[in-house]
C-alpha cells in the first residue's frame, strides 16, 4: 500500500510539474508573426535551422545572418517587438536570417548522434560554412553580413579568419571576448556549470522556463552575470526566461572553460589560434559592448579591436558615460529597454552603409 501510495503521489507530482511548464510557456508565448524555418544541411549529417525574416521591400543586395550566443537560441535576436534587431533589419530592407547553432532550438543532430555531442570547432567547421551555403543561394548574394552575439560574435571571427572570409562582407560582434581576464570566482563560476554538465549536458531549460513567472519580482542569484535585471522590463525578463534559455553541452563547455582557464582563442587542439587570425581579418568590423559588462568589459572589447587587420573597424561602447541611458550588461545589448532606440539602429546605420542598394 505504502508503495502504491508513493508510485501514485511521484505521478501526480509529474503531471503537476508538465502542466505547470505548458502553462507557462502558454502565457509567456511570444507575440507578432514568426519567421519561415529553412534547414541547412552540415557535411556531418547535423540539421541546422534557419529562421527567414523576409523584408517588406528588398533594398539590400546582401542578406543579414544572425547568430546567437551560448545558452540560447534564435528568439535572441527574433523576438517580440521592439526588442528584436530581425524586426528591426527586415524594416530596413534587408532579408534576415536568424540560426540555431547545433544543440539549440530547432536544430536536429544526425541518427545515432547526440544533441550536444560538439563544440566550437564544430560550429566553425561545418554549421558556419552550410548555413552560408544556404543563406547565400536562397537570396542569389555573393557576400552576406554577419551579426554575433558573444559566442556567435566569436565563430565569426573564426570565420573571417579563415577560408569562408570571402563571403562575409561585413562582421558586427556584441559582447564577444576574445580575452578572458575573468575575477576568479566568475572562472569558477565557470568551471561549475562544466562539472554540472557532466556527462551530457546542463539541462537549464526547464529550470529557466520554471522560474520565468517569479522573475522580475525576485533577483535569482547571479543573474547581473549575464543581464542586468534593473535594466530590462520585468515582463519582457520573463518571457525571455520562459523562451529563450536552452541548455548547455559538456563538450562546448569544456572548451569554453579551457579558453577561460588559460586565457585563449584557439581550436580543441589548440593547434589553431583564432585570436592570432584576427589580425588576418581585412573585412568591415563594427565592435559593440556594454560598459557593466562581466563577461566582454569595455578593455577587452577594445583589446579585441586593437588587434584587427581591418582599415574599416568601429568600435562603440554603450552606457552613461556616453550619453545612453542606462548601463549595459551582456545582455542588455539585446534587450534592455534602451536597446531599440540606441543600439538597433546603430547596427542598422553601420550594415546599410556597407550594403549594395537595388535600384528601383
Amino acid at each position: 500500500m505504502a508503495l502504491g501510495t508513493a508510485l501514485a503521489i511521484v505521478v501526480a507530482l509529474a503531471f503537476a510539474s508538465v502542466a505547470y511548464l505548458l502553462v507557462v510557456r502558454r502565457v509567456y508565448r511570444l507575440s507578432g508573426s514568426r519567421p519561415e524555418p529553412r534547414m541547412a544541411r552540415t557535411h556531418d549529417g547535423w540539421e541546422i535551422a534557419v529562421h527567414h525574416r523576409p523584408p517588406g521591400r528588398r533594398r539590400f543586395r546582401e542578406p543579414v545572418l544572425l547568430c546567437h550566443g551560448l545558452a540560447t537560441n534564435h528568439l535572441n535576436f527574433d523576438f517580440s517587438p521592439p526588442y528584436s534587431l530581425a524586426h528591426a533589419l527586415a524594416e530596413a530592407g534587408f532579408e534576415v536570417y536568424s540560426l540555431d547553432w547545433r544543440g539549440a532550438g530547432d536544430s536536429r543532430p544526425p541518427k545515432g548522434r547526440g544533441r550536444f555531442d560538439f563544440d566550437a570547432d564544430d560550429l566553425i567547421e561545418h554549421d558556419a560554412p552550410a548555413v552560408l551555403d544556404l543563406v547565400l543561394g536562397l537570396t542569389e548574394a555573393r557576400e552576406l553580413f554577419w551579426v554575433g552575439h558573444s559566442l556567435g560574435g566569436l565563430v565569426g571571427y573564426a570565420v573571417l579568419g579563415g577560408a569562408e572570409a570571402k563571403r562575409v562582407r561585413g562582421l558586427c560582434v556584441l559582447g564577444a571576448p576574445v580575452y578572458f581576464h575573468y575575477p576568479r570566482w566568475l572562472a569558477l563560476l565557470m568551471r561549475a556549470c562544466t562539472w554540472l554538465a557532466w556527462p551530457i549536458a546542463f539541462r537549464q531549460r526547464l529550470l529557466s522556463q520554471a522560474c520565468a513567472p517569479f522573475v522580475g519580482h525576485l533577483t535569482l542569484p547571479l543573474s547581473d552575470v549575464l543581464v542586468n535585471p534593473k535594466a530590462i522590463v520585468p515582463k519582457v525578463l520573463r518571457s525571455i526566461y520562459a523562451n529563450l534559455i536552452d541548455s548547455m553541452g559538456y563538450r562546448l563547455l569544456r572548451q569554453l572553460d579551457d579558453w577561460t582557464r588559460h586565457d585563449r582563442f584557439c581550436s580543441r587542439d589548440a593547434k589553431t589560434d583564432y585570436r592570432a587570425r584576427l589580425a588576418d581579418v581585412t573585412r568591415p568590423v563594427l565592435v559593440l559592448g556594454g560598459t557593466q559588462d562581466g563577461l566582454a568589459p569595455p578593455a577587452a572589447i577594445k583589446a579585441q579591436a586593437a588587434l584587427l587587420g581591418s582599415a574599416d573597424k568601429t568600435v562603440m561602447l554603450f552606457g552613461r558615460d556616453n550619453g545612453d541611458v542606462l548601463e549595459y550588461g551582456h545582455g542588455d545589448l539585446l534587450f534592455g529597454q534602451g536597446a531599440p532606440r540606441e543600439v538597433y539602429p546603430r547596427i542598422v546605420s553601420w550594415v546599410a552603409e556597407r550594403a549594395t542598394r537595388l535600384e528601383g
